[in-house]
């Protein structure tokens, strides 16, 4: 066991199963007393079962380490109250929050319901934003915190996942927004898009398309491929090659890393670039279309292809 996070206490969503769970014990490797919390649901959303997070307690206690179990649904306000009061009254502070839970509802936006879009929305989006109201509350008192969101590649465009893609990009924005508004209390806000074969990945039948998308019979980003391939690569893309990176982001040698984000899993590990200008135009006056028609030709949609062409 390290002791890099020694006297450091974190709470982990999601973490009965996969990512969340390899985080937690990881957290834990390095002397963090850690809450695991899990509402133990389907991937879907629906369910409960408090066995997966006991389950990860009595692994971290069975390698000498700390933790409690929470069973607490994340998208409700009362819920991420009293997972942080858990953490205060049970082990004396906190230091670290991991925002991991996640469901998924993949459906070709055409055929989405309202149901399938806001459940998908409030546990990723509204689930970050209520465990990081509380958390950033005890965080500002004593000047010091670390946060990790968990965003994802769909957030770069996908297919069958409009509203998973939607939630997790928002993270991105809600992450950098949160490290100008936090850092000034010494609180890091930072994010991965992990690369892992976890349950929510088994459950993406995506297989199809990928085929013919290698077939030049249809459009699929080419992170997408790859995630047809996890499935039979799980080792290449274990959880457990994420959750360093995570517990790195909660060090005090991260201090200076701050709403970023990182690709991460497979052996891999990069650093995202910040949005920015890649070309513009200008006028005097105002702009009319003739003169776009005009100029984007030759200046802004110089070189552009559609990504996916009927």
């Amino acid at each position: 066991m390290g002791k890099r996070l020694e006297g450091k206490v974190a709470i982990v969503t999601g973490a009965g199963r996969g990512l969340g769970r390899a985080e937690a014990l990881a957290l834990a490797a390095e002397d963090a007393k850690v809450i695991v919390n899990d509402l133990g649901g389907n991937a879907d959303g629906t369910g409960s079962d408090q066995r997966p997070a006991d389950q990860v307690v009595a692994e971290i206690k069975a390698a000498g380490g700390q933790a409690l179990a929470n069973y607490d649904n994340v998208i409700e306000m009362e819920g991420g109250r009293r997972m942080v009061q858990q953490a205060v009254e049970g082990f004396g502070r906190l230091d670290i929050l991991v925002n991991n839970a996640g469901i998924l509802r993949n459906r070709m936006v055409f055929n989405m319901s309202e149901e399938e879009w806001d459940a998908v929305v409030d546990v990723h989006m509204k689930g970050h934003f209520i465990l990081t109201r509380f958390a950033s509350q005890v965080f500002r008192q004593q000047r010091s915190g670390r946060i990790v969101n968990t965003a994802s590649e769909a957030g770069l465009g996908t297919v069958g996942g409009a509203n998973y893609g939607a939630a997790k990009e928002g993270i991105i924005g809600f992450t950098r927004s949160l490290a100008y508004e936090l850092g000034r209390y010494g609180i890091t806000v930072n994010a991965i898009r992990p690369r892992a074969a976890t349950r929510l990945v088994a459950e993406t039948d995506i297989g199809g398309t990928v085929d013919r998308a290698r077939a030049g019979t249809a459009f699929l980003p080419d992170f997408m491929q790859e995630v047809g391939d996890m499935g039979a690569r799980r080792e290449e893309f274990s959880p457990t090659l994420v959750a360093p990176l995570v517990v790195y982001l909660c060090t005090d040698a991260a201090a200076n890393i701050n709403g970023r984000d990182f690709v991460v899993g497979g052996g891999e590990i990069s650093l995202m670039s910040l949005p920015r200008r890649e070309k513009s135009i200008y006028t005097e006056n105002e702009w009319t279309v003739d003169q776009l028609d005009e100029l984007f030709p030759r200046t802004l949609s110089a070189g552009l292809k559609n990504p996916a062409q009927p």
